[in-house]
């Protein structure tokens, strides 16, 4: 089976995929909200909450529902993988770098947005009220591209986008 070029097949090549997660009772075609798994705090880079809906069958994306406290942001950082925040409830902004002209797009949101965050670009949400959380629930590809060994991430903290590249840089 060709992977590119002109002898590439869509149909042959997602037939190919082996790695399907078949539905039982350990990958429920149902998770509750209060089924979901928290990531432990000190594994996430920034003061937001995550919780994974991690026991779902997915095999190509990530669930996730995301609070960013009243007041505080998520880390600057950047991945491979393609990302929606569908925004439940609060308000707020996003600074988003686009790599290729290298510079930067605030984009204001509140509930009810889709917020896309394109792969490989430095960003940053941050929660524009100081008494109520922001909570997303955020979709990500990131289980496609891990299944062809193509996941990466790099967070740099709470970090300017200026800090942030100076410290990666170099690195695509």
């Amino acid at each position: 089976m060709a992977t590119s070029g002109p002898d590439f097949a869509m149909p042959d090549f997602l037939g190919a995929l082996t790695h399907a997660v078949r539905p039982d009772g350990a990958r429920p075609l149902v998770v509750h909200d209060e089924e979901l798994e928290t990531i432990p705090p000190g594994a996430v880079p920034n003061p937001t909450t995550l919780r994974i809906a991690g026991k779902l069958p997915t095999a190509t994306f990530e669930l996730f529902r995301q609070v960013i406290p009243p007041g505080e942001s998520s880390d600057m950082q950047r991945h491979h993988h393609e990302t929606v925040h569908f925004v439940l409830s609060g308000d707020g902004h996003s600074e988003i770098q686009l790599a290729e002209v290298e510079r930067c797009e605030t984009v204001v949101w509140k509930a009810g947005s889709f917020v896309y965050t394109p792969p490989w670009t430095w960003h940053r949400h941050y929660n524009d009220s100081t008494e109520h959380p922001v909570e997303f629930l955020t979709i990500e590809n990131s289980r496609l591209l891990a299944l062809f060994g193509l996941a990466r991430r790099q967070s740099a903290g709470l970090a300017t986008f200026d800090e942030a590249r100076a410290r990666f840089e170099g690195e695509r």
